[in-house]
Formats: structure tokens, sequence, C-alpha cells
């Protein structure tokens, strides 16, 4: 079996389960394993590599208004490919190659391979996409078991978290400029780790949050991880953040409780990483109880 993933997650889930020898094209975002960066990449980004935050956020509201993703297919390398299975998403509107785009390329492929689209907006459903791609590509059992170990690893943290008594307010940043609260599967980890998400909300959208709502919150704790950013690229907005009114003020100012994390590596990605996220956020709100993970130094702390 040949397959081609629409989305670094997807990618991630595919290397997990062992199916690199099959993964013959990824797209231009897929870096980790380090070593799918040297697949074909079959999609193409309309975001200028040295585009800001207000403009990186500008260019996706309006490709939203025309219903148009922000990437694009490379069919003739799709075409040289012949992948069996396509393993892309339909959950956001523009962080990956439209749904329409993707069938409508299946359908005119050779053979017209398998589109399987991954929709996960919590945990047990990225638990559920490892499941439906390991279905997919024939190896059910080891899926199982890969799933197994994972909510092992979930389990020891919310064992580890149910005897803490204080949990600190937090929010967690999806974005600077505009701020973005969290959503889908990040505020589910927050509650996880031993935390009160106190502007996202479980199972909902990440949405544009005015400042002021984030003020009125006064969050113990703040966490950056901007969405498809690293840490390099998100201390570049810091200033930003630092300059929002009233931001001196906040608890988790004050208390020097503002983090930033690898938000492209770990909590933008619905895949397995999600429980590494789980375990630095664990560490960063309660160290006393949660050791620090191996990732633990993809952790920067602001002020």
């Amino acid at each position: 079996m040949r397959i081609v993933s629409l989305l670094p997650s997807a990618t991630e889930i595919v290397c997990h389960l062992g199916l690199d020898n099959r993964l013959v094209g990824v797209t231009h975002e897929c870096d980790f394993p380090t070593h799918v960066r040297d697949l074909p990449r079959v999609t193409r980004t309309l975001i200028p590599h040295d585009a800001s935050s207000r403009e990186i956020d500008g260019l996706v509201r309006e490709r939203l208004k025309t219903e148009k993703a922000l990437y694009s297919l490379d069919m003739e390398i799709l075409e040289f490919l012949k992948p069996d299975l396509i393993v892309t998403q339909a959950l956001c509107d523009v962080c990956a190659v439209a749904e329409s785009e993707v069938n409508a390329a299946a359908c005119s492929l050779p053979g017209q391979p398998r589109v399987v689209n991954l929709e996960p907006t919590c945990l047990q459903e990225v638990y559920d996409c490892l499941l439906l791609v390991g279905r997919a590509a024939g190896i059910e059992g080891r899926a199982q078991e890969v799933v197994a170990k994972l909510k092992k690893r979930v389990k020891l943290v919310e064992d580890q978290t149910r005897a803490i008594v204080h949990r600190p307010r937090v929010v967690l940043l999806e974005w600077i400029d505009p701020p973005f609260s969290s959503g889908h599967w990040s505020p589910e980890l927050v509650r996880m780790a031993g935390g009160v998400e106190v502007v996202g909300r479980e199972g909902e959208r990440s949405r544009t949050t005015a400042w002021e709502e984030i003020v009125d919150a006064d969050p113990d704790v703040m966490v950056v991880a901007c969405c498809g950013f690293d840490i390099r690229r998100t201390i570049e907005d810091l200033p930003i953040l630092a300059s929002f009114p009233g931001f001196e003020q906040l608890a988790c100012v004050r208390s020097n409780r503002v983090y930033v994390v690898d938000g492209n590596a770990y909590f933008s990605r619905p895949g397995p990483r999600l429980v590494d996220s789980l375990e630095i956020l664990a560490h960063i709100l309660h160290p006393s109880v949660h050791r620090s993970p191996e990732n633990g130094q993809q952790v920067f702390r602001f002020c």
C-alpha cells in the first residue's frame, strides 16, 4: 500500500503506527519524524514565508470568505506517486487542502485511491483516528496496541493529577496577533493536567478573543502555543503580547508564570504528540507533582 498524507498530524499518525515504509508523499509542512522531510511534497502554500502574524490572520480570514484553503495540491507529483490511500482532514477550513479538492483529485487518479478523513476534536477522537488509519492500512491490531500505550501515559498523568487540590486558572493562547483562545482538545488537556481553562472551551473551535476578556479572566498561568509556530517564531511576537493594556497587571505575569511552548510540534497537531503536550502542560502547571518530560526543553519561560 502506498500512502500519501495531506497534513502533518496524519503523517505523525502514519509513522507512529509503523507505516513509514508505506508513506510515499507528504505536505510541505510535514517535518516529524525528521526522515519524512526527504519525501516528495504534494502541496504548496499561498502564505508568504515572511508574513507577520497579523498578515497570516488576514489571509486566513479572506480565504474563509471564499471557502478556499490556503494550500493546493501538486497534481503532477500526486499522479506520479500513485497512492492507494490518501489521509487528509475536513476539520479545519484553511489549514489543509480543501476536502472537495482532495476528493476530486482522488477521483481523477488511476485506481481512485481511498480517501480517509480525520476530524478529531478531542483526545478520544485522536485515538479513533489512529484506529481508523490502522484499519485502512490493514494493521488494526497494531493500532490498538499503539492506542493502549498512549492511554497508559495519559492515565498516569490523570492519576497524579487527581489528588491536586489547587488547580490554577489557565489561559492557553493559540495566537497572539490578534489573540485567539484555545479550542478543541487544548482545554481538555489543561483540565487533565490539573488546570482550569478560563477562556477556551472543550470541543469548541478556537476563536478570536478580545484582550479585555483575558484581562477580566486574570489567569494564574498563561501558556502561549501559537498554531504552526515553533518557540523561536513565537518569541518574535512576545513584544506584541507584552504591549497589550493591562498585561503587566495580570496575575500570571506578576507571579512569573507565562510560558511559551512549541505549538507547531505539539498542541496544534491532533496526533500522538498530544500526549507529549499533556505531559509538558502537566509539568508546567504542577512541577512538584509531574516530572519534567523528555521534551521538557520545549518550554520557554517568558516572564
